[in-house]
């Protein structure tokens, strides 16, 4: 074995003893193919992608994302749900807006009934991106031009009944506000429309700018705090705008009846690939953290999601 061989199996080791006893109990023989419920290029496929390629050295088999989006994410969510529970087939998703289709939708699936919940890897946080050649230099422009001409705005968001369009619909009805809803299948398609001004605005992540610092210019953050990676962009509450804080953790789900040792393990697994510098610095480069939470509190977060968004869910629903 040459020594660069021989020190890349040493840090491997490691790594697996890192990811404690419940690791050591599940040993999968076969590449888990994680199914993602959307495009490629977006913000949970960019986390997505980044958790599996820094997966080697504690997976002993490749975690292979495959994108399989639909309506919304329900589509690749569907498939999830009926694979067998042996942990050879998963599903990485955005559960926020996973979640909040199932309450605005008769779906057949959901994160409670339809998984078990494996663990969180990080977060998505919405935010108000224009082109970079729109008039609109501030969020107060934005609304300005809005209320001047009620409805003739439009926006786009990465689907209907996902997170980015609740966000985007409570900003619009807090602040009595018209505009055009245009979705598009997934975060890619939507930073696209707004590079190529097929819209005025959009409520997409923060991490969609990554990159694209001179195609688009992000007016302010959808949540209580600034982000941690771009810290220069002002809140919503901060410019004292009304508004409904709704983010997204991405997370890994097995299908309802997975072994709870092979949940344990994964779970394991999953904390310890948020802890390598490899995929710190994937997620640095797509403009975010890690920010990882056990199964218990992934679905703590997602219960107490589902209690605060019940009025905004509502009043889309009455809304038709």
């Amino acid at each position: 074995m040459e020594r660069r061989d021989f020190i890349k199996a040493g840090l491997s080791a490691s790594a697996v003893l890192a990811a404690g006893p419940a690791l050591a109990e599940w040993a999968p023989r076969r590449p888990i193919n994680a199914i993602l419920p959307y495009s490629a290029g977006g913000g949970t496929d960019a986390l997505a992608r980044a958790a599996a390629a820094s997966a080697e050295g504690i997976l002993p088999v490749p975690l292979v994302i495959v994108n399989k989006p639909g309506s919304s994410g329900i589509t690749g969510a569907t498939e999830a749900a009926a694979a067998r529970p042996d942990g050879n087939t998963v599903m990485v998703t955005s559960a926020g807006s996973f979640l909040l289709t199932s309450m605005l939708r008769d779906t057949d699936v959901n994160p409670f009934d339809s998984f078990e919940i494996i663990a969180q890897i990080g977060n998505l946080t919405p935010a108000v991106i224009v082109p970079a050649n729109s008039p609109f230099q501030t969020v107060q422009d934005l609304v300005d031009a809005a209320k001047a001409n009620p409805g003739s705005l439009r926006w786009a968001h990465n689907g209907r009944g996902g997170f980015h369009q609740v966000a985007g619909q409570s900003f619009l009805n807090r602040n009595d506000l018209e505009a055009q809803d245009v979705p598009f299948k997934g975060g890619g398609p939507t930073r696209a429309a707004v590079i190529g001004e097929q819209v005025d605005f959009a409520f997409v992540g923060i991490q969609q700018a990554a990159g694209f610092e001179n195609e688009l210019r992000v007016l302010a953050l959808a949540a209580p705090e600034r982000d941690a990676v771009r810290d220069d962009v002002p809140t919503l509450e901060e410019l004292g705008f009304d508004y409904v804080a709704v983010s997204s953790p991405i997370v890994f789900f097995a299908p309802k009846g997975t072994d709870p040792e092979i949940i344990s393990g994964m779970e394991a697994a999953l904390k310890a690939i948020t802890e390598t510098e490899q995929f710190a610095a994937l997620m640095l480069e797509r403009g975010n953290v890690p920010a990882f939470l056990s199964g218990a509190e992934t679905e703590a977060r997602l219960r107490q999601m589902q209690e605060e968004t019940q009025p905004v869910i509502d009043a889309l629903k009455s809304q038709g």
